[in-house]
């Protein structure tokens, strides 16, 4: 073991973690055992946001200031202990092995490896092609503000409860807002698209001035937030919760009650003080899979609307 390096216990694991204190985050100062130290300060829920989920990794080979590689093969040489699950693309024909969480070393050894961001798939190893999580992304445009996200989760909240879904919010670690939804893995990526599709569009009929559904960017205004239905078609991944972001603020992508939508400042929840916060509630995500909903009543909307998303 090179001299600069620290092995951190996490569970049965010993995880060697080099260049400790090589700075990761320039903006703050963080390194890269700031950010191990971290994850495991929120382990419980990463785990839970991360488990049994295909997910694709954000590394950083030259730390946070250099390029970024989007890695969904496990590489070479990873311990025998770490879990993978193999996914197909077919557009290519090809497979992968993508990382696997079911223990929080899994998730410090991919931070020895660079890894930033984990973004999984809405589906799990044992239905891969039927996902379990529906994903509704609000995104702001380069001219929205704040407060108009504020807006939209509102209306996305009153068409949640009308339907009898339990909605689960969450800091996107950028200028927007997730709100996750349990469903039963019994319909495929289309489909579930498809079912997203036609409760965004029913989320800009209630707030058409200040949310929208156009698909290309290009045509969209800038000062709306796009209800991202898109983030449900198949290997389309968004950060989990608990994710860091931000580079290089260091900013998380954090779990947050339905009242706190009103106050809440995506910019002060950082690898610094999420763990605080994460001590003091819990993981405010931890009943996410209680609550169970059946897609059908979305799908009798997209039928009768004709909602069918741009390729």
């Amino acid at each position: 073991m090179g001299a600069d390096a620290v092995e951190l216990e996490v569970g049965t694991r010993t995880v060697r973690i080099s260049n400790p204190d090589r700075v990761y985050f320039a903006a703050r100062g963080e390194t890269k055992l700031d950010l191990a130290r971290y994850y495991v300060g929120v382990g419980d829920g990463i785990v839970r946001a991360l488990r049994e989920r295909p997910c694709m990794l954000h590394r950083f080979p030259e730390g946070t200031g250099g390029e970024k590689v989007h890695q969904k093969r496990i590489p070479r040489g990873a311990p025998d202990w770490l879990e993978t699950v193999r996914v197909h693309f077919p557009r290519f024909d090809r497979t992968a092995d993508e990382l696997c969480v079911t223990e929080l070393a899994a998730v410090i050894w991919a931070v020895q490896m660079s890894t930033v961001e984990f973004h999984p798939w809405n589906s799990r190893r044992g239905h891969v092609e039927l996902p379990d999580e529906w994903r509704i992304d609000i995104d702001p445009g380069l001219a929205c503000p704040f407060d108009r996200v504020r807006r939209v989760a509102g209306v996305v909240g009153e068409v949640l409860d009308e339907l009898g879904a339990v909605g689960w919010p969450k800091t996107s670690g950028g200028g927007g807002l997730h709100i996750y939804v349990r469903i039963s893995p019994r319909w495929g990526f289309g489909e579930v698209r498809r079912a997203a599709l036609a409760f965004a569009r029913e989320v800009e009929r209630r707030a058409p001035d200040d949310a929208t559904t156009v698909w290309w960017r290009r045509e969209r205004d800038p000062a709306k937030a796009f209800v991202d239905f898109n983030q449900n078609a198949r290997d389309h991944t968004i950060a989990s919760a608990y994710s860091v972001r931000g580079v290089p603020e260091a900013t998380v992508s954090t779990p947050i009650a339905w009242e706190e939508i009103a106050d809440v400042e995506p910019a002060e929840l950082t690898i610094a003080t999420v763990p605080a916060r994460f001590a003091r509630l819990g993981d405010l995500h931890a009943g996410i899979d209680e609550a169970v909903f059946e897609l059908d009543p979305l799908l009798e909307w997209a039928e009768r609307d004709g909602s069918k998303p741009a390729d």
